[in-house]
């Protein structure tokens, strides 16, 4: 195999610089607050991130060409372990978080948009240190290489296989004829959804800094708060409603926002997936909400208000809570689970499955029984009046089987710590569908603090794996990947 050092070089370099300048508005945090060992961390790091992407740059400065589809594979997975280990230096220079794996872990979950925390006082995290997980989520949740694909034609590079291999979804739809008019037209949302979110934040009563960390958590479906008790901390229905809408929003293909807005129709009331995800939550929110009022946790309003939040949180695989589900029913907690399964939609900012393929796979198995009836009959999957293709077909059912026999191992590599089998399980689901809270000791009031180190740094590569779709992690370990005539 014949990867370009040149091209891993440049893009590499690209995005460690990118990671180090993401850090200047949390040192300036740290600065307004002056948190010295805050503002040391910081500027080590951006120090040596910056420093090293330069240097990795210079190396590749002769580079002016496409990415190759295995130099995009290999670039994109080292880009994000990079990420996870630059962004825990912060928390471990400093002192906040002084095991390394604890660090690790954290930064994983903020990159990832996961939301998992090692952190058993959030509180007690210096202001920089809490600005900057949220941060993560933000820089996460549109992804760090679709930044990157952004900047890559000024320096005569095209990112397209950069960007397939980082997809969110079966496949990554182009709005414009450029690839990375593309980035620029979805970070141009990300951010507009980033200020109005933050402008209604303000208007119910958060501070700028409360406001700040909430945006970065809801619009990158990330999920970490500033307060131990998170979002119930503020006790505010209008702060609720602003959290569930934008968290829905953010779970929506982008892409079907900017071609609605510039083409002046409405893509979303012809979107199979955009109205089997809408369904999902009416669905489930309905049948919790009913759940929660008949067994009497709480009154009518308050069953709606928590079922509504709760349900929009887990499948756009946010992870914020406004109560202990933990204490909910048993036929609720069902239905989260089943959620946990599912995710947002292609293209968007939230993990898990996605509901394409959910849809994909309902239309499969409808096919299988119409062929076991009709042995002769063509029957084809069509999804928005499009016949999808076999191998697109194929990707999905790989990529689903892929996903369970992940689950089940890693839970059984977690067993080791002794923990109850919920627990185990939901940690492994949450991890991989970048959701956040579980059940039993991983729900929304535990913490993943008491798993072993190797369970820790365990989780926190099905994290990144789970926000890489799965097959652009695990590819890279295969021999075909690396033999030198494939």
């Amino acid at each position: 195999m014949n990867l370009s050092l040149q091209a891993f070089s440049k893009v590499t370099g690209l995005a460690f610089m990118v990671i180090g300048l993401s850090m200047l508005p949390s040192l300036l945090v740290a600065c307004i607050y002056h948190e010295l060992h805050a503002i040391l961390a910081f500027v080590i790091t951006i120090m040596i991130t910056t420093v090293t992407g330069w240097a990795l740059m210079f190396v590749g400065r002769d580079f002016e060409d496409d990415l190759k589809i295995r130099d995009g594979f290999l670039v994109v997975t080292l880009c994000w372990l990079v990420a996870g280990f630059a962004g825990a230096l912060p928390f471990a220079m400093s002192g906040a978080i002084p095991n390394f794996f604890d660090a690790f872990f954290e930064s994983c979950s903020g990159f990832s948009t996961t939301g998992c925390t090692i952190l058993t006082d959030i509180e007690a995290l210096p202001k920089s240190l809490l600005f900057w997980r949220s941060f993560t989520h933000w820089i996460g949740g549109m992804g760090i290489l679709i930044f990157a694909i952004a900047l890559m034609p000024s320096l005569g590079i095209s990112g397209q296989n950069a960007a397939a291999s980082e997809a969110p979804g079966p496949t990554l739809d182009k709005v414009t004829a450029k690839m990375s008019d593309t980035a620029k037209s979805l970070y141009f949302i990300y951010i507009l959804f980033t200020v109005v979110q933050t402008i209604l934040l303000l208007l119910g009563g958060m501070s700028l800094f409360d406001a700040l960390v909430h945006t970065f958590g809801t619009v990158g479906t990330g999920g970490f708060s500033s307060s131990n008790d998170g979002i119930a901390h503020f006790g505010s229905v209008y702060i609720e409603v602003v959290i569930i809408v934008f968290m829905i929003l953010c779970g929506t293909n982008f892409n079907l926002f900017f071609l609605s807005f510039k083409q002046k129709y409405n893509y979303f009331i012809h979107d199979s997936e955009f109205k089997m995800y809408a369904g999902i939550i009416l669905v489930f929110s309905i049948l919790i909400a009913l759940n929660l009022y008949f067994s009497g946790v709480f009154e009518s309003g308050d069953s709606i208000r928590y079922a509504v939040f709760n349900v929009s949180s887990v499948i756009t695989t946010t992870g914020y809570a406004t109560t202990d589900f933990n204490l909910w029913p048993t036929f609720s907690k069902m239905l989260l689970l089943m959620l946990m399964f599912v995710g947002g939609c292609a293209s968007s900012t939230g993990g898990g499955i996605k509901v394409i393929r959910i849809l994909m796979l309902l239309k499969l198995i409808r096919r299988g029984i119409a062929t076991r009836l009709h042995p002769n009959a063509v029957v084809n999957i069509r999804i928005n009046e499009t016949t999808i293709p076999s191998d697109t077909i194929t990707n999905t059912a790989c990529h689903a089987f892929i996903y369970l026999m992940i689950i089940f191992i890693s839970t059984v590599l977690i067993s080791l710590n002794n923990f109850d089998l919920v627990t185990n399980f939901t940690a492994v689901i949450t991890c991989v569908g970048n959701i956040g809270p579980g059940f039993e000791l991983v729900g929304p009031m535990g913490n993943f603090s008491m798993f072993s180190g190797a369970a820790k740094f365990l989780l926190s590569m099905l994290m990144l794996a789970g926000r890489l779709e799965l097959f652009t992690l695990f590819i890279i370990f295969t021999p075909k990947f690396w033999h030198p005539d494939r």
